[in-house]
């Protein structure tokens, strides 16, 4: 049996409820969202949103897939765009510039990743950085390095410029992020 697309209005209802499940996130934390905090952002019943959305958890997961998806994309296409000997600079960079610039969705990001329900291990958050450390190097011909730990001590870095720019607008992150990436790169030899 075949379903129905959705129309243009469901689709344009549905983005708005991710969106404004993305500003509660941020503004109140995971917790203390409701369906009922979400309809009355929007406008609408409980009940309405659960036409789109059959629970809680539904819409929380569609609103955390969207924003690690645009990251996701933002840092890959970066990361495509340059040489793969710089690419973990451009990571960096990407990284940082995408959660300054989004800072609604990096706290969507915080509190889903504090949020059990979505299983992430620690092997998923350094392995990408890890892949592109690995492909810069074979670029380079250097030597082998420990990409695992270099994924990981550079993500830490990241969460902490993020932080720093979350609690204190005026920090310049993207100084820092450019000060990070000139450490990886000296890192990498």
């Amino acid at each position: 049996m075949a379903t129905e697309k959705p129309s243009f209005t469901e689709r344009a209802r549905r983005a708005q409820l991710i969106d404004v499940t993305i500003e509660a996130v941020a503004e109140h934390g995971y917790a203390k969202v409701s369906l009922a905090r979400i309809a009355e952002s929007v406008g609408i019943t409980k009940a309405a949103v659960l036409y789109y959305f059959r629970t809680k958890d539904a819409v929380m997961d569609a609103a955390y897939q969207f924003v690690l998806t645009a990251l996701v994309d933002d840092v890959a296409e970066a990361v495509e765009s340059v040489d793969a000997q710089i690419g973990p600079q451009a990571y960096v960079r990407a990284m940082v510039g995408h959660l300054r610039e989004y800072p609604r969705h990096t706290r969507m990001l915080i509190e889903a990743l504090g949020n059990p329900a979505h299983g992430h291990t620690p092997e998923q958050r350094w392995r990408p950085l890890a892949d592109v450390i690995d492909t810069a190097v074979a670029a380079r011909g250097a030597h082998a390095v420990d990409s695992r730990s270099l994924a990981i001590i550079t993500g830490g870095a990241i969460d902490a410029i993020v932080t720093e720019c979350l609690h204190d607008p005026t920090y310049d992150s993207a100084t820092a992020a450019e000060t990070l990436a000139q450490m990886l790169d000296a890192a990498l030899g």
